[in-house]
């Protein structure tokens, strides 16, 4: 009898630690195929907020221009299903074709640097995630950035700053039939290496703003429409996209006090629409306020502005299967 249930004992938690050995490896293996899959939903997010490029002209300027171009490109080095982090490279040049005697471009912004992502949480149609991005935005300019009665040199002087930036970004993912929308939420915080006495031309301090909290909120519409190929087959193009982006200056910015909003404060809305022939390009139309100009020695100006153009980037997806051709 105890020869029996000794027996039967052992085949029982045999069979349990075999059932053991076996049910993990079968659990590990579908819990890292799910952990791809967020990934890659993840790494479609980065892409979606990534910077777009713009081209067109602003109205509103102190000197008027003929045509402004804001190029950001986006090298995406770091993006696989095997890993929540992503990286981009992504260099940026801005440049304006003033309206003046001679057409003359200022010398152009040039801001290369570079973001790297993280992965929060495991819901895409909830994605939560940080980003760090390093830039440095200089005029490519030797000259003295003083002026003798100790202005800053907007015509030849150097400008130069470096910065690092730390954003949490939040969105959501809604299907609604034949419609799709994606909208994201972003909060950053901004800190120049000037405020550690490095990485800055001379005049900056004290009358640039090296503390800036930054915020974007954007909304991406998507439609379904019949494969132009394969008319049985039904895919999900970006239609519409609403973008609202500010930045605020925190720290001591000559002598403006914390609430002077109209030389602290950028804000602008862009409103993108693609028609149906176009991939990856939409027409844009937006406008806002700049307390501080973006645009490297033209950082005293603040004016009120309207743009008209185009914009392409990796944000804008190429068309893509509907859900239920993904089923």
């Amino acid at each position: 009898m105890l020869k029996h249930f000794i027996i039967c004992c052992l085949l029982f938690f045999g069979l349990e630690a075999g059932a053991q050995t076996v049910l993990p490896t079968d659990t590990m293996a579908d819990r890292a195929k799910a952990t791809r899959v967020i990934n890659q939903k993840f790494d479609d997010a980065y892409l979606q907020t990534a910077r777009l490029s713009t081209f067109g002209n602003e109205y509103g300027h102190p000197v008027p221009t003929s045509l402004v171009a804001d190029l950001a490109g986006n090298f995406v080095l770091f993006n696989t299903p095997n890993s929540r982090f992503g990286f981009i490279f992504n260099p940026r040049v801005m440049l304006r074709l003033l309206n003046t005697r001679g057409a003359p471009v200022k010398a152009p912004s040039y801001m290369p640097g570079g973001t790297l992502y993280f992965r929060l949480n495991r819901d895409y149609d909830r994605p939560s995630f940080l980003s760090l991005a390093y830039s440095h935005h200089s005029n490519g300019i030797r000259g003295p950035s003083l002026n003798p009665d100790g202005s800053f040199n907007t015509d030849s002087g150097k400008f130069t700053t470096n910065f690092y930036t730390l954003t949490y970004t939040r969105g959501k993912h809604t299907d609604m039939g034949s419609l799709a929308a994606d909208r994201y939420e972003s909060l950053g915080l901004e800190l120049h290496s000037g405020l550690f006495g490095t990485g800055y031309s001379e005049g900056l301090k004290d009358n640039y703003g090296f503390v800036r909290v930054n915020g974007s909120w954007m909304y991406n519409l998507q439609r379904q429409h019949r494969d132009a190929i394969d008319p049985q087959k039904t895919m999900m193009s970006n239609w519409m996209r609403l973008q609202i982006d500010f930045m605020y200056i925190l720290d001591t910015y000559n002598n403006y006090g914390v609430s002077d909003y109209q030389k602290r404060l950028n804000i602008d809305a862009y409103y993108y629409y693609q028609l149906p022939f176009m991939q990856n390009v939409a027409l844009m139309l937006g406008g806002g306020y700049r307390g501080q100009d973006i645009y490297n020695s033209g950082f005293q100006d603040s004016y009120a502005f309207l743009s008209v153009g185009v914009a392409a980037g990796v944000s804008f997806a190429s068309p893509r299967p509907s859900p239920k051709e993904r089923e």
